[in-house]
């Protein structure tokens, strides 16, 4: 069975990861990874490779960056070629970029089947690309795989067929906990400003989608928020590039006490956020990675496709006033002690996906 497994934005390289690494146990697969290049720092892309132990792309597109309509462009052209080239049998797809978008439209046009991972999570909020990208992406999808039970509801509700849908548990957790065993390998000297000799309580953050950053007025109230959070204790916060940009733009003033770090790689952020009292973010990957490990987390959102990681995890979803995120930070102490980790959340996941789609090839 030839599969091209779509990768193209730092958020799917840990999910990519996982699935590939599962893909040498089955010897009637043949996987090869296709890098569109839509995250375009090249740099980062072979760091976070590197260290997640992705083997080299098959095929690199390059696609860059650009306008929601000129990214998905260039990487339906780049990956039609692959396709006549590969002729492959199924084309396997991963969360919700433009590039999970762009490779499953070219793969159905082509006749190829499309397996989506993470499939039918859905925020309700069309003014996120992130969820018209999932919408469309399942609209043409063969082979669903959920993460969790909303996801097989929504796409029940939608008219999908029950007998293509697959509760298979999260790839994300599969890496996360063949991560947590390669900690020991970080170099902590550059690690120099991190908690590594205390034990005073810290929060971790992360802040990046332009609702909340690229709104003066939003983004002071989150500010608001955060230095009144760190006037009893650190908040280490990996700076992304588009965040600190609007930082500066805004001449935003946050506390001494909130620790500005350079963007990290997979590894150092786990480090970090692993052991903190709770987490601030407003990732997708983050709501469901301090479930799995019980983190307290506070979503700086006014909506989560992942209601999972609020009904028995660790998450509140608290919005984004100051006052709302202050009450959100307190609440995720309080949820601490009764959190579940969702079903199948094992780290067996990438096992489950496989054993479908190569059932299924069979049964073809």
């Amino acid at each position: 069975m030839n599969v091209l497994l779509v990768a193209g934005a730092r958020p799917n390289f840990m999910k990519i990861a996982a699935i590939h690494r599962a893909s040498a146990s089955f010897r009637s697969v043949r996987c090869s990874i296709v890098h569109t290049g839509q995250h375009y720092d090249q740099e980062m892309s072979r760091t976070f490779f590197e260290e997640l132990e992705i083997p080299e792309p098959a095929y690199q597109l390059n696609a860059g960056s650009g306008s929601h309509a000129e990214q998905t462009a260039r990487v339906m052209v780049g990956f039609e070629e692959v396709c006549r080239k590969e002729a492959p049998d199924i084309v396997l797809v991963v969360g919700d970029v433009n590039s999970t978008l762009a490779c499953s439209i070219v793969a159905k046009k082509c006749g190829i089947r499309v397996a989506h991972v993470e499939a039918g999570l859905r925020s309700f909020d069309l003014a996120m690309p992130e969820e018209i990208n999932r919408m469309v992406t399942d609209a043409i999808t063969d082979y669903f795989f959920v993460t969790e039970k909303s996801g097989a509801a929504n796409l029940l509700r939608e008219g999908k067929p029950a007998g293509s849908i697959f509760q298979v548990g999260h790839v994300m957790i599969d890496n996360l906990l063949h991560q947590l065993d390669r900690l020991s390998e970080i170099d902590l000297t550059k690690l120099s400003t991190y908690p590594l000799k205390t034990r005073e309580p810290y929060l971790f953050l992360t802040l990046h989608r332009p609702s909340n950053v690229d709104s003066s007025e939003t983004f002071g109230g989150i500010a608001s928020a955060l230095n009144e959070l760190a006037r009893d204790r650190k908040i280490f916060f990996p700076v992304h590039p588009r965040t600190r940009r609007m930082m500066e733009s805004y001449g935003m003033q946050l506390s001494e006490q909130v620790i500005l770090l350079p963007p990290l790689g997979y590894r150092d952020s786990l480090f970090l956020w692993k052991d903190a009292e709770a987490v601030l973010t407003d990732s997708g990957g983050l709501q469901e990675e301090t479930t799995a490990l019980g983190v307290p987390c506070v979503t700086i959102r006014e909506n989560t496709e992942r209601p999972v990681t609020i009904e028995i995890g660790t998450n509140v979803l608290a919005g984004t006033s100051p006052e709302a995120i202050i009450a959100g930070y307190r609440e995720s102490l309080a949820k601490r002690q009764q959190a579940q980790v969702p079903p199948l959340w094992d780290g067996l996941t990438s096992q489950r996906i496989w054993q479908v789609l190569t059932t299924v090839r069979m049964g073809k």
